[in-house]
């Protein structure tokens, strides 16, 4: 019974356990939902709340914006990347950011977003201690730890594809893009063992000679991918998650 327990965790067939919260730490239900939200005490991960507040008003028919594309070609693309720039380097001194993600969808419970992954779970506790009690553009900044690990879960793979027809309606995360300029000019400061010597320490040095390696540990790195290495990372995922 534990084993079957256990393979269903976060699925579908979880009757006990949500898994929209489970994999995108945020549900369309709140408080409301039939199912228990299991908030994590510790994680690499923290959520920013309905943090970013995009510029460009979306249309009220969800499949108006259907795909990555139009995201990109966005007006507020340059303000967007001044957003991500200032989270980054409000959060850096708190410990390695292994990716800084926003969502581009359009539901309550999933718009503006933000979700700041550290390579250690000591970094984020950090993060989550400094950000308690600030404010952002005039508004409280809502911050807490997020179940997201593993953000290939939880990503749409049809807006990936520039397919998506549910647009910013859909239930998975539609991941607002950073031009490849910015990613560098962000993360470039990590490449090469180039970290400050203040956190070298922190890392175990397995990790380290991992990372060193050029090993793929099977995570999401910073530096981003090719279009055809994402697609063809897309076309392996299992399609019982489909959406």
């Amino acid at each position: 019974m534990a084993e079957h327990l256990a393979s269903i965790f976060g699925t579908e067939k979880d009757r006990v356990n949500c898994p929209f919260y489970f994999k995108i730490g945020a549900c369309r239900h709140g408080d409301r939902c039939s199912r228990l939200h299991n908030k994590p005490t510790a994680s690499q991960t923290i959520l920013l709340t309905n943090l970013y507040r995009p510029d460009v008003e979306v249309a009220a028919d969800p499949r108006a914006a259907t795909s990555g594309a139009a995201s990109r070609a966005g007006r507020g693309q340059e303000g967007f990347e001044a957003f991500v720039e200032d989270v980054f380097e409000e959060l850096d001194g708190c410990g390695e950011i292994e990716g800084v993600n926003v969502c581009d969808n359009v539901t309550d419970h999933m718009m503006g977003n933000v979700y700041v992954k550290f390579v250690e779970e000591e970094a984020a506790g950090r993060a989550v201690e400094k950000l308690r009690g600030r404010y952002y553009d005039g508004r409280p900044i809502a911050v807490e730890f997020s179940p997201v690990t593993d953000f290939r879960e939880s990503t749409c793979r049809q807006y990936e594809e520039n397919s998506c027809t549910r647009g910013g309606y859909c239930n998975f995360m539609h991941l607002k893009p950073i031009g490849r300029g910015m990613r560098k000019r962000l993360y470039g400061r990590y490449l090469g063992g180039g970290r400050r010597e203040r956190r070298e320490g922190e890392r175990s040095p397995g990790r380290k000679r991992e990372r060193d390696d050029g090993e793929d540990d099977g995570r999401v790195t910073a530096k981003g991918m090719s279009d055809d290495a994402r697609r063809a990372m897309f076309a392996s995922w299992n399609d019982a998650d489909d959406e």
